[in-house]
């Protein structure tokens, strides 16, 4: 009789309940009942309005299960959630997915390991069900909080550790944080989980792991958010100050990366933030190279090599930002730049300005000063900074190929006559500082070269003939007080810079007598090439066929395009002191960072 009832009472339970029951099956080795979960499928699909009644019953069903550790039956409802969710409808989804989700967090919540990886494994399937639109109501807070933990699993057994969760964040981030973007507490949460995991695994160095996941980020929360992404890192990079040089390096080229994916002048509120915060880090790696520690207790050493490496990733990505600006703040964040480099004593703090109304003197006059610095690091620091917010195309890093394509810009009629003959000047100035290095005379020959490309027209390049010949000169003559090695270094820029101006497009005749020249001087004297730069014994003598001549060059242009200009190729470069700049303000400085 009992049974009688029971069976009775099973016949008047609803219908969705019975068809959830009989996917189940006497042994729970037997697996899922396939018949019966196709019927249960049709069902579902046939009256989509049940679906989160099906859902919840399944979760139910789950629960018991696990509470009897009965857990070849919680696989099974499991495998059946999974499996309506990638029956269903994108529209009828979200009726699924809020039982889905608590049981997940059900299963993470448990103290079994095989219970995590199968969630996890599940959230993986559900990750990749692609949805018509994102769903910005559901939370995924628990999930990003507890799958950092599980990266951190000591579990005594190494196949349960839950390592695959480190692949996890990354193929998924991009799955739901776009419904963390809109709660702003989750962005912030979803950065902290981030650092955690990378500094507890020393994985900022290296580069590659920690740039994909800040792109995953940025791809993924919207645009008028990435500027909290941006503050969290320059917090994070503070909060690093005294950590390996490598390490602050590895933040400095997430921001980099960060900058390039951000929306033009989308820095925001934090434009300032991010040029105060990295010129602070470059103040402080220039003080770490020069005490040999990374901390005021002396206790972890560091190297100039490493700091160098920290510093030309700090100024890549200083250029970086100031490409995403606007062009009237541009001219500005430059005169803010040199406001802070460190100079006591010799120049005066340019103080504080305002985004909207910088004039062209006010910031070519103090910019161009530090180049002539008594100090050979301040001097090369300027130079560096310098190329990279002209450098707006990235060519600086093919140059030394000296053979490479270009990307051009169009900005030849935007640069005023006086701001050019300033920077010709200092060029010049430069060049004759008698403590510059080796890298000095690349920096130099860089700038010369990304001005070249970014400014490429025949008015440009024929100033930059006639100054280069100057330096020839400069190198050749015995009344300046430079040493050998420095005039040994003149002749090199020289010879690089023909040589890669020969490139450009200038008329065949210009590319022989430059081929001629280096030729000579490979067999005659090497010392006068980048490639062999060393001092031989006794005085500097330099054959005239190992010299770049001034009516060879004028004659080899007669015929084409520059044909107006030989004339002034003809005039020696002679530096001259400029008056007070009166250009008016709209051409401020257009040349260093205007757009494409």
């Amino acid at each position: 009789v009992c049974a009688g009832v029971c069976g009775c009472c099973w016949a008047l339970r609803p219908r969705y309940k019975r068809l959830v029951d009989n996917i189940f099956p006497e042994d729970p080795e037997d697996g899922l009942v396939k018949a019966n979960m196709e019927k249960l499928t049709f069902f579902a699909l046939s009256a989509p309005e049940k679906l989160d009644r099906i859902a919840a019953y399944l979760s139910e069903r789950l629960t018991r299960e696990l509470n009897r550790h009965r857990y070849g039956y919680v696989c099974i409802a499991l495998e059946a959630m999974e499996q309506l969710l990638l029956a269903c409808h994108c529209q009828s989804i979200n009726l699924l997915v809020e039982s889905f989700l608590s049981t997940l967090r059900l299963l993470l919540e448990a103290d079994r390991p095989h219970l995590h990886i199968l969630a996890t494994n599940s959230f993986v399937k559900f990750a990749n069900i692609e949805e018509d639109t994102p769903s910005y109501h559901r939370s995924y807070d628990f999930f990003v909080s507890r799958f950092s933990e599980m990266c951190h699993s000591d579990h005594e057994d190494p196949d349960m550790k839950i390592k695959s969760v480190i692949l996890l964040m990354r193929q998924n981030f991009e799955r739901h944080l776009n419904s963390l973007s809109v709660q702003l507490h989750s962005s912030f949460l979803c950065c902290c989980c981030v650092f955690r995991h990378l500094d507890r695994h020393s994985l900022w160095e290296g580069r590659g792991f920690a740039v994909r996941c800040f792109q995953i980020i940025m791809f993924s929360i919207q645009s008028q958010h990435s500027h909290l992404v941006i503050q969290q890192l320059l917090g994070h990079l503070d909060a690093n100050s005294r950590s390996p040089a490598s390490v602050r390096a590895g933040i400095v080229e997430v921001l980099s990366e960060a900058a390039a994916i951000e929306v033009t002048g989308s820095v925001g509120p934090t434009v300032l933030e991010v040029f105060n915060t990295l010129l602070r880090q470059l103040r402080q790696s220039v003080d770490y190279q020069l005490t040999g520690y990374y901390d005021n207790a002396g206790k972890h050493k560091t190297t100039s090599v490493h700091e160098k490496t920290l510093q030309d990733a700090v100024i890549r990505t200083i250029g970086s930002f100031a490409n995403t600006l606007p062009v009237y703040q541009r001219s500005e964040v430059m005169l803010f730049i040199m406001g802070r480099i460190p100079v006591p004593g010799i120049y005066p703090a340019l103080g504080s300005s305002n985004l909207l109304t910088a004039l062209p003197s006010s910031f070519l006059e103090p910019l161009l000063s530090f180049t002539l610095m008594e100090d050979p690091e301040i001097r090369l620091l300027v130079l560096s900074i310098l190329t990279s917010l002209i450098d707006r195309h990235q060519n600086a890093a093919r140059i030394p190929t000296v053979r490479f394509y270009v990307q051009r810009s169009l900005l030849c009629g935007f640069l005023p006559v006086q701001h050019a003959q300033r920077l010709y000047r200092h060029i010049y100035l430069a060049c004759k500082e008698e403590n510059n290095g080796s890298n000095h005379y690349k920096a130099l020959f860089s700038l010369m070269a990304v001005l070249s490309v970014e400014l490429l027209n025949e008015e440009v390049l024929v100033d930059l003939i006639r100054l280069t010949l100057a330096l020839q000169e400069l190198g050749t003559s015995n009344q300046e007080s430079l040493s050998f090695y420095n005039r040994c270094s003149l002749h090199a820029v020289c010879a690089a810079f023909f040589h890669l101006l020969s490139q450009l497009g200038p008329p065949p005749p210009l590319h022989q007598h430059v081929a001629q020249v280096i030729e000579s001087r490979w067999k005659e004297a090497p010392h006068l090439l980048p490639e062999n730069l060393w001092l031989p014994k006794g005085d500097l003598k330099v054959d005239k066929a190992s010299l770049f001549v001034q009516s060879k060059i004028c004659e080899a242009l007669t015929g084409s395009s520059y044909s107006a200009q030989c004339e002034r190729i003809n005039t020696p470069y002679t530096p001259q002191l400029m008056g007070k700049c009166t250009t008016d303000t709209s051409q401020k400085l257009i040349f260093c960072f205007s757009n494409n």
